[in-house]
């Protein structure tokens, strides 16, 4: 028996120790991605290192197989038109992208993220975000 909770006990140990380097791994990438987005002068829609159009953006990265990016669909293609001219609003289908997954350092599905009209990001949300959350951090960015 003690041999049997002594053997779950390291189990559990290097599961932990796992799930914490794999944690750092994440960070590290995360900012990593962070870094080359403010110092590459390119803003991260730039298709080719082509200027991109000067206007803030969100974009938002998930997989249209998860209920929250399902229900965030009409919402993003409202805002779409909505801020056409002053905003632009970008979904990423990580099932035809995944290697933006890591590009933008995604941990949890869906991801939004805003950028200022440079391309620096401005603010990060993990999961379903409302229309009025959105309208509300457009407008923080002053954008209406």
């Amino acid at each position: 028996m003690r041999r049997k909770e002594t053997l779950l006990l390291i189990v559990t140990l290097i599961l932990i120790v796992i799930g914490f380097m794999f944690n750092i791994s994440c960070d590290n990438q995360s900012k990593k991605t962070a870094d080359q987005k403010t110092t590459s002068g390119v803003s991260p829609e730039s298709p080719g290192g082509q200027k991109a159009e000067k206007l803030p953006r969100l974009v938002d990265l998930g997989k249209g197989t998860c209920i929250p990016c399902k229900k965030m669909k009409p919402i993003l293609d409202e805002l779409k038109a909505e801020y056409q001219g002053k905003a632009i609003v970008r979904v990423i289908d990580l099932r035809d992208e995944p290697k933006e997954a890591s590009k933008y350092g995604i941990r949890l599905i869906p991801t939004q993220i805003f950028f200022d009209a440079e391309g620096k990001e401005v603010f990060r949300h993990e999961g379903f975000m409302d229309k009025q959350s959105i309208k509300a951090k457009f407008a923080e960015m002053g954008v209406y």
